[in-house]
Order: C-alpha cells, then sequence, then structure tokens
C-alpha cells in the first residue's frame, strides 16, 4: 500500500472507490494500489472480457469488486452503473474518470466521426462520470471527483489536434467544477500525467504514419504506468486541483502560460527527438 493510498484511506476510511476504464493500463494500476489496501472498487469497462481478467486479478490481491461493463459515452448506462455500486456499498468516496481514447494524425486528414468518436469517450464520458458522482459526494459533503486528462491538455503537440481538445476540456471542466465545489467538502483535481508505456495506441485512430509515431512515443517514453500511477496518487491525496505528473511538468506548463508560441515550437522539437531519425513529421 502507497503512502498516498494510506492517506485516502485514512480520510475516507469506507474506502469506496469508483473506476472508468479499469479493465487497462492507469484504471487497472489504480485499482491493483487500492486493492491492496482493502478498498470496495467499482470496476468500469467497455471491454468484457478485459474486464473480468481484471477484476480477478484486483480480488486476489484484497480488493472487494463490483463491475460492471459499460460505454463511458452512454450517459444513462454510466449513471446506472454508479447508482448500483452506491445503492450497494452504500456510498462513494473517490471517482476516477479514467477512461479515454486516442486520435492521431493531422487537423485536416482527421475524419469528423472520429472527432465525435474521441469526444463521446474523452470529454462526455468525464461529463457523464461527473453528473454521476458529484450528487453523491455532494450529499455526503465529502469524497474526490479526480478528472485524467493528460499533459496533452496543455502542450498541443503537432498531429493530435482531437485528442489534445478532449483534455484541454476536462482540464477546463475540472477548473468550473473546482469553483462550483469550493466550501461543500468535494475535492475535485485533474491530472495532467506525461505520456506513459500504455496500451492506448491498440485502440488508436490515426494515419499509418501517425499510427507509427505514437507507437514509438509509447515505446520509447522513460516514464512508465507505475511512475505516473504514484505521480497521479501522490498529487490528489495531497489535495493538489492541477495534478502534473511528473512534477517537472509544472515547469513546462508555466512556460506555457508565458510564452505559448515559444513553448509550442520547443515541445515540437522535443517530440521529434524522440522519434528516430527520419521518422519526424515536418
Amino acid at each position: 500500500m502507497t503512502d498516498a493510498v494510506a492517506a485516502l484511506g485514512a480520510r475516507f476510511p469506507r474506502r469506496r472507490i469508483v473506476v472508468t476504464g479499469a479493465a487497462s493500463g492507469l484504471g487497472l494500476e489504480l485499482c491493483r494500489r487500492f486493492a491492496r489496501a482493502g478498498w470496495t472498487i467499482g470496476m468500469l469497462d467497455v471491454d468484457a472480457t478485459a474486464l473480468d481478467a481484471a477484476a480477478v486479478e484486483v480480488e486476489r490481491l484484497g480488493g472487494r469488486v463490483r463491475r460492471a461493463v459499460v460505454d463511458v459515452a452512454d450517459a444513462d448506462g454510466l449513471r446506472a452503473a454508479v447508482d448500483a455500486f452506491v445503492a450497494e456499498v452504500p456510498g462513494l468516496d473517490v471517482m476516477v474518470n479514467n477512461a479515454g481514447v486516442a486520435v492521431g494524425g493531422d487537423f485536416l486528414e482527421t475524419p469528423v466521426d472520429d472527432w465525435r468518436w474521441i469526444v463521446g469517450i474523452n470529454l462526455l464520458g468525464v461529463v457523464h462520470g461527473a453528473r454521476a458522482a458529484l450528487p453523491v459526494l455532494l450529499a455526503q459533503r465529502s469524497g474526490l471527483l479526480l478528472n485524467v486528462a493528460s499533459a496533452a491538455g496543455f502542450a498541443s503537440a503537432a498531429g493530435m489536434s482531437a485528442y489534445n481538445a478532449t483534455k484541454a476540456a476536462v482540464v477546463a471542466l475540472s477548473e468550473t467544477l473546482y469553483g462550483e465545489t469550493l466550501g461543500t467538502g468535494v475535492q475535485v483535481s485533474v491530472a495532467m500525467p506525461y505520456f506513459f508505456r500504455t496500451g492506448l495506441h491498440r485502440t488508436l485512430r490515426a494515419p499509418d504514419q501517425a499510427r507509427r509515431d505514437a507507437e514509438r512515443m509509447f515505446a520509447t517514453t522513460p516514464y512508465t504506468l507505475e511512475q505516473a500511477a504514484t505521480d497521479v496518487l501522490n498529487g490528489a491525496a495531497a489535495g493538489r486541483f492541477y495534478v502534473l505528473a511528473p512534477r517537472w511538468l509544472s515547469l513546462l506548463w508555466l512556460v506555457k502560460r508565458l510564452n505559448g508560441p515559444f513553448f509550442l515550437r520547443l515541445f515540437r522539437r522535443l517530440r521529434d527527438r524522440q522519434l528516430a531519425p527520419g521518422e519526424a513529421r515536418g
């Protein structure tokens, strides 16, 4: 059990959490950590087969699992899943809106259907999750709403317009919810992790070259899934609103806010350097 999970357990002794996108990646890693501390975990995911396997693993680690196959783009389905968890446990302490997908490629080559797909999951999925969880948390006057965005929400790398836009929207939504929940006892936090090793590229919608670039980025990033989970949990447990993971991203974020065009040129050079010679998009 990490110190961050222990801190959250001390704050929320009934230990009730719901995680979307719980069958893989960051969502599953968070479930593993809460399971070791004996939390009751609502594991939600659209992939029934992966969810079944993940739930077995999390239960073996000590978690009390309530699972539901649900698409976060389905507002009614997500609300029903959260309501069922709240009724059975009962209550809710932490809601993690983590489910997400990716779209790559230059703006003019990104189909409108891909925009609709990613907005439905990355943005509206967070909207639906927040709408399902917040009434419970506000009624209790306690709880944590953790929305997982991305460093892409401020870095705005070239060739990722749809992904960047949805993650920036999650940051803006979270800022609004932060203001609306002040003084209620509910903590709102938004996580903005750097690219880490995950399976997000497996469902990536992108032209062939953009797909190869994304796979190389995920394969070569030094930032691991485990490090990302630790940094996100530490930030949330410390009560931070902006959870930049790792913490050195705070410097890049400051540069972006002070001089956006300079930052965007710098970030493009860093991205191209990470790609193999001759593979960078010019």
